[in-house]
């Protein structure tokens, strides 16, 4: 289950995920979280693609594409998984080093879709004007290019970390995350701010159609900062709790691996609310879609 230290001294990634192979309760507290994960993921992200492919462009939004992307992230995160611990049972620091890249894209491209779908929230509820000029104008060639970079920098970025500075991808992800929130709680507290004060131009018929897809975008945005939030307050927790006492690399390794359930919900909020307005969780009822 463990890979021996010259191994693990030798592979490109040479820091403390291939150090933390070496404690038994930590890889099997992170293969318990890669399986429930794959298990959750792994079709959620499959039907995702399959509902993508099966609406036209004209119906798909530009938060239905992004959670498309972040469903592809997902499924190279299940083949990063299964290379990490491939790697790890069979002693291959390659494999390790494969399936380690392979999770760091996915982790930056999930955070980066997530703020990209919030700032498409927060244009349509605040600047509304200006989101229907995009839409009508150069905002799907706006949206692809914004896609492509994130897949260019999560591989980019990634790809130089890794060979170059291999400290800096574990530093990276752990800035990633901060400024994720930071701005999607920028865009929460400005749509809320629009819930409470409803614009002049919400009046008579059309003001219930308007405060419901309000609404709708209010929701995913705060489900978005909620599950963040709850992640970074984890990874407060166990920094405090190592910061106030010496504490021995295994337990070390430990908290590090039990840090990863706090990540879980953050990667099945978009996808569950994606499936639930498209109707196909058990517990929507038809108008729900």
């Amino acid at each position: 289950m463990s890979v021996n230290s010259s191994s693990a001294s030798n592979s490109s990634l040479d820091s403390e995920p291939f150090h933390c192979s070496e404690s038994t309760v930590a890889v099997s507290i992170g293969a318990a979280f890669s399986i429930t994960r794959a298990a959750l993921l792994l079709p959620i992200s499959i039907l995702v693609l399959y509902l993508g492919r099966q609406r036209s462009s004209a119906t798909t939004s530009d938060s239905d594409v992004f959670v498309h992307h972040m469903a592809a992230a997902e499924l190279i995160w299940c083949l990063g998984s299964a290379s990490y611990y491939g790697g790890s049972f069979t002693g291959l620091a390659e494999m390790m080093d494969m399936g380690y890249w392979l999770q760091a894209v996915s982790y930056y491209g999930e955070g980066l879709f997530q703020v990209l779908t919030c700032v498409e929230r927060y244009l349509a509820v605040v600047h509304p004007v200006t989101y229907l000029g995009l839409r009508k104008g150069p905002g799907v060639r706006i949206r692809n290019i914004s896609v492509g970079c994130v897949w260019l920098l999560c591989c980019g970025w990634n790809c130089v970390t890794a060979l170059l500075i291999p400290s800096l991808t574990v530093l990276s992800l752990l800035f990633l995350l901060p400024l994720n929130i930071l701005i999607v709680s920028f865009c929460s507290l400005s749509i809320l701010c629009v819930l409470i004060r409803p614009g002049p131009g919400e009046v008579g018929g059309n003001k219930g159609r308007v405060d419901q897809s309000k609404q709708r975008a209010s929701h995913t945005v705060m489900a978005i900062a909620g599950v963040l939030w709850f992640w970074f307050v984890g990874l407060l927790g166990i920094v405090a709790l190592e910061a106030t006492q010496p504490l021995s690399t295994e337990v070390h390794c430990v908290l590090k691996a039990s840090l990863l359930w706090f990540y879980l919900p953050s990667s099945l909020a978009l996808p569950l609310i994606y499936l639930h307005r498209a109707g196909k969780l058990p517990c929507c009822s038809s108008k729900s879609a």
